[in-house]
């Protein structure tokens, strides 16, 4: 698959809709058929508050929001730039409670706010100061006062390239600074994620309180 240049931005749509038309929605590299740590972390940031409002950026066929509107969450939604990753997710969500958005998140304009915010290997992709500055901006917008972020990306020993694209890799302290003085962290983990084709991905987790 051909990479695609840091300054084309209307490219992005077509490369991922070509890596799930390609591989299929289980052969990508971050497919979780149990998104275990996900779910603990969505919980663990709702309090026990099923009406919080959760959007999974990034989303596409992830199954993770059919996990939680199985697990009672009744206000999920997920952004993501590939409408064939959104029209999988849609067919998974058998209950019809989750809303989905079309659009690039680095032009997407927040309608709504959510109390929780999850992000599990999108951050990684933003390997230009420009594009991290304008996600954090719509991360802000897009948080009540007090929303919660889960952030997970590569860590340092993790892979330079995902999917055709370079990444970048974080520490939990790196993560931490680059969320801003904005947030308070309130926890960090790791993972070794194994991918379908069975290797192994190192992630850093970090949790954090929008002041």
């Amino acid at each position: 698959m051909r990479e695609v240049p840091e300054d084309d931005a209307p490219a992005r749509d077509e490369h991922w809709e070509a890596v799930y038309r390609e591989r299929g929605p289980r052969q990508v590299s971050w497919f979780q058929a149990d998104p275990l740590l996900s779910v603990e972390l969505v919980e663990a940031a709702a309090e026990g508050d099923t009406s919080a409002p959760v959007i999974d950026v990034g989303g596409g066929a992830s199954l993770l929001a059919a996990h939680l509107t199985g697990r009672g969450f009744t206000d999920v939604t997920v952004l993501d730039l590939s409408k064939e990753a959104l029209e999988i997710s849609y067919h998974q969500d058998v209950t019809r409670t989750v809303s989905f958005i079309h659009g690039d998140l680095l032009t997407w304009n927040p309608e709504r706010r959510y109390r929780i915010w999850h992000d599990r290997a999108v951050f990684h992709f933003l390997t230009r100061p420009g594009d991290r500055a304008v996600y954090r901006a719509v991360l802000r917008r897009a948080l009540e006062p007090g929303g919660r972020i889960i952030l997970a990306a590569f860590a340092p020993d993790g892979p330079t390239h995902c999917s055709g694209l370079p990444v970048a890799r974080y520490s939990a302290e790196e993560l931490a600074a680059e969320l801003g003085d904005a947030f308070i962290v309130t926890g960090t983990r790791t993972e070794q994620h194994h991918t379908p084709a069975g290797a192994v991905q190192p992630f850093t987790w970090i949790t954090a309180r929008l002041r």
